[in-house]
């Protein structure tokens, strides 16, 4: 088989493929994203088997560093889209087993486009583990609205990887700039950067905990969150995902001296504001009628509101036995958060062992994180401290700093533990 026609089939049957499976409608939203799961993946899985020797690829024209697109695109369509459309008849096993048979058949079948190295088949199967397998259960979750966290943290994965990975490397290859000019940096200004990096990405990692949280959904325009979302974040900015994804791709654009890198996030904002902004603007006014047009009369796109639009009622049980709890229920009291409610904590009809949060919404919080959503009620700069707080990883560090000081923990308001309970709270024998 010559190269040419090689390239030509790992394109064409791939996309009869897809057009013959793609009667299910209601799959169309999973599919796409697990095109995107996979596409992305594959780009990673190349870098990596290039570099272990697991195959590698005819030197020819209409290549991504070395990754000719046709395949790259075929691969994608097969590993991605495909089996989601079909997956009423291709239960999960045996779609990947039936992915891993065709490529073991095709890919010896494609010489001279592909040149493989003794070690391809491990190449092949974690390929599949780590590329494939994420990219179906993705696109099956979103196209059955099954196991929300889940699919939103694979989301968050695969958009992660393709805006501070794949979009990056894209634009060194075909303009200026490069991952090495970064790497090069002293370890210090590598830290700095990573913190600044950080503090640009909380408002988007906070946008996507509020569209799961509060709003039951995601961040993907065709999988959305079945309420409108004005909480957290989005008290204060309309568009925290776009602002983040735009300041971090710029932070990058500087730390890797990519005038093209810069040139795609300018033009990003430009696309999010003329284009993306009014059709998003046309959708939600048309799912949420006044309620839309009310929040985006007052929330703006790129700057964000010093305080917070009309905050869900909440309330916030602090226990008054405790010096650090009055001493935050003072301080938030002199700050007249809107649309809060401190209560003391006896007064609460069940037995609390932290500081609660409950909105009317039905979310609720405890521990640091109930003080943390009780600063959204604030201002802006209180609300941005509560991303911190917020952040897993922080949040589970804060909170046993915070049992260490007012250990051991005991039901705030009510009865005194017994001597039993006192133990199974601090973990004593």
């Amino acid at each position: 088989m010559t190269v040419t026609a090689a390239r030509y089939l790992c394109l064409l049957i791939p996309v009869l493929a897809l057009l013959a499976a793609a009667r299910d409608r209601q799959a169309r939203a999973g599919a796409s994203l697990a095109f995107i799961a996979a596409a992305t993946g594959l780009a990673v899985l190349h870098e990596i088997a290039t570099a272990a020797g697991w195959h590698g690829f005819a030197n020819v024209d209409g290549t991504y560093r070395g990754f000719p697109v046709d395949l790259w695109l075929g691969w994608a369509i097969l590993w991605g889209p495909v089996p989601v459309l079909l997956r009423r008849w291709l239960p999960l096993p045996v779609a990947l087993g039936l992915l891993f048979w065709l490529d073991v058949i095709a890919m010896p079948r494609l010489t001279p486009l592909i040149d493989l190295g003794p070690h391809w088949l491990l190449g092949e199967t974690l390929g599949l583990i780590a590329v494939a397998l994420p990219a179906q259960l993705l696109g099956r979750w979103t196209a059955d609205r099954r196991h929300l966290i889940p699919r939103v943290l694979l989301q968050f994965a695969t958009f992660a990887v393709l805006l501070l990975w794949l979009t990056p490397t894209v634009a060194f290859t075909l303009g200026d700039g490069s991952w090495s000019r970064s790497l090069d940096l002293p370890t210090s200004a590598i830290i700095l950067l990573g913190q600044v990096a950080l503090a640009v990405a909380l408002p988007a990692l906070a946008g996507v905990r509020e569209f799961a949280l509060r709003g039951g959904g995601t961040p993907y325009p065709w999988d959305p969150p079945a309420r409108l979302v004005t909480t957290g974040v989005y008290a204060y900015l309309a568009n925290p995902m776009q602002v983040s994804a735009i300041l971090l791709q710029l932070l990058l654009a500087a730390a890797t001296r990519s005038a093209t890198l810069a040139a795609v996030a300018l033009s990003t904002t430009a696309f999010a504001a003329a284009i993306a902004g009014p059709h998003e603007r046309q959708d939600l006014q048309s799912r949420y009628g006044q309620s839309w047009r009310d929040y985006r009369d007052r929330v703006r796109d790129w700057r964000p509101r010093r305080t917070p639009y009309e905050p869900v009622p909440a309330r916030l049980w602090l226990d008054d036995d405790c010096g650090p709890c009055t001493t935050v229920r003072d301080a938030l009291q002199r700050r007249h958060p809107a649309g809060l409610t401190i209560l003391p904590a006896s007064t609460h009809p069940g037995t609390l062992w932290r500081a609660r949060y409950e909105a009317a919404d039905g979310h609720t919080a405890d521990g640091v994180a109930a003080v943390a959503r009780s600063l959204e009620h604030i201002g802006a700069l209180p609300a941005y401290i509560s991303m911190f707080l917020l952040l897993p990883g922080l949040n589970r560090l804060a909170q046993l700093i915070t049992d260490a000081l007012i250990a051991p923990p005991h039901p705030a308001g009510g009865a005194p533990l017994r001597q039993n309970d006192r133990a199974e709270a601090t973990g004593e024998a």
